[in-house]
């Protein structure tokens, strides 16, 4: 059965700056964590970095080509923040802030609308060297930042996001290491989570003291979707457990002005929260237009065995939550597909926040590739991606179904428009819809290009 989407529905692709841009000496920008982290051995899993990536600093017209002639209407891009401040005094520079003008007009002249992610990850090294996102004057770094672009861009942007997945910076970052800038130390993630979540609420203010209420402002979360392995109470108190320290620290501050008090509870051992200030959590509670979700996968998880560690985990206080290894087919992350937990995400959020539409910011897969001689491919090459295509199909249907059940929707980007550098995984890792070979450049169509570009043009899937 053939499901048509909303007249008004968006159709994007998305990027981040560190990951397809490249050019990383170039125009004044200085070194962000990532630079830092990839030079240090052993970090980064085939030894590559963010120095070339996808070139789109210099590429960025040929990719704004394909994305017309896949036929969406917006692309969701990030800015790298060492670009634009490149040093601690402050001061703009503006040949970073000249790319992104060109990048901006770009799209705006190719009719798409572009979707602005303040902050991907990429802090400035001069401000982890103060203390990064565990130190508050970093929130309050980021709302000058915000403010600039929103000076500087203005009404060029269709959409602000002000954070991408601050789950990942904080968790991934400041948890268990293993992104930039590598840290280890529970304590100092939970800072990191409310000094994001305060970024967000500043950044948000600092983007409407400029462009006023007009400014249509997001933010991109990624949450767990836990499933319990069973009804027992023992299992539904593991996923609830998850659910806490995965979810509700970003839903709670951002949507609903508060911290559950559980989250406070379970993590006295790590932190009694004093870095949590009056008139915190008003300033974290800002009017939002739309929230981005990106979604991939779930989490079986089940109630852990006594005395169990979880050593590696991103999140802390996770001690009675055993996570299950994925079943089935498996992408080349190792993540399982499971499309019913988009459903149930969108369903489930659209029905706790009534008035808040959702969009669905990143959802894709990353398979291992092999081209294939095409003289009828654009570029007499293709990638032939059933597993991506399939992934895609199922994936997308899936926002149907939440749509039909009453989730109010409003956009879905693909990840990504193109391979790109996956953070602690290089290179090594490819989820573009578009093929990049890292020796030339060139980039080759896979077939699940073409089929995003038919669902989009028929709106339809």
């Amino acid at each position: 059965m053939t499901f048509t989407f909303p007249q008004d529905f968006t159709w994007g692709t998305a990027t981040a700056s560190y990951q397809v841009e490249g050019a990383i000496h170039e125009d004044g920008r200085t070194p962000s964590i990532w630079d830092t982290f990839c030079a240090k051995p052993g970090t980064i899993a085939d030894g590559t970095s963010g120095e070339r990536a996808c070139d789109q600093y210099h590429r960025y017209m040929e990719d704004i080509d394909i994305m017309k002639r896949m036929g969406v209407g917006a692309y969701r891009f990030s800015v790298s923040w060492s670009r634009i401040i490149p040093e601690p005094n402050g001061k703009v520079n503006q040949a970073g802030v000249d790319y992104y003008l060109r990048l901006l007009d770009a799209l705006r002249e190719a009719g798409i609308k572009p979707a602005c992610t303040v902050y991907h990850w990429d802090l400035p090294q001069y401000l982890e060297d103060q203390g990064g996102w565990p130190n508050r004057d970093t929130a309050k770094r980021y709302a000058d930042y915000a403010q600039v672009l929103a000076e500087r861009f203005g009404d060029r942007i269709d959409t602000w996001i002000t954070l991408n997945e601050p789950w990942c910076a904080a968790y991934l970052g400041y948890g268990n290491g293993v992104h930039a800038p590598g840290v280890k130390d529970y304590a100092k993630s939970l800072e990191a989570v409310h000094h994001l979540n305060l970024a967000h609420g500043l950044g948000t203010q600092a983007i409407r003291s400029v462009l006023g209420d007009k400014a249509r402002i997001s933010v991109t979360l990624n949450p767990a979707v836990n499933i319990a392995e069973t009804d027992a109470p023992e299992d539904i108190a593991a996923k609830h457990r998850a659910d806490l320290m995965n979810n509700e620290v970003f839903y709670g501050p951002m949507l609903e002005g508060r911290y559950d008090p559980d989250i406070l509870a379970v993590t006295a051992d790590l932190t009694d929260w004093s870095f949590v200030k009056d008139g915190d959590l008003e300033t974290i509670h800002q009017p939002l237009q739309v929230l981005g979700l990106n979604y991939y996968s779930t989490s079986h998880v089940r109630a852990a065995a006594p005395g169990n560690v979880n050593e590696g985990v991103p999140a802390p206080a996770q001690d009675i939550v055993e996570f299950l290894p994925p079943t089935g087919e498996l992408t080349a992350m190792g993540w399982n597909q499971e499309p019913h937990g988009l459903t149930t995400l969108l369903t489930e959020l659209s029905s706790r926040f009534r008035d808040l539409p959702l969009m669905v910011t990143e959802n894709g897969s990353a398979w291992d590739d092999v081209v294939t001689e095409d003289a009828a491919a654009p570029g007499g090459k293709i990638v032939h991606d059933p597993q991506r295509v399939n992934y895609m199909n199922r994936h997308i249907r899936a926002v149907a179904d939440a749509i039909e059940a009453g989730a109010n929707v409003t956009g879905y980007y693909a990840w990504s428009l193109l391979d790109n550098f996956e953070w602690a995984l290089g290179l090594s890792k490819r989820f573009g819809i578009v093929r990049v070979d890292y020796d030339t450049e060139e980039r080759i169509w896979k077939d699940s290009a073409l089929r995003y570009g038919e669902i989009v043009k028929a709106n339809a899937i």
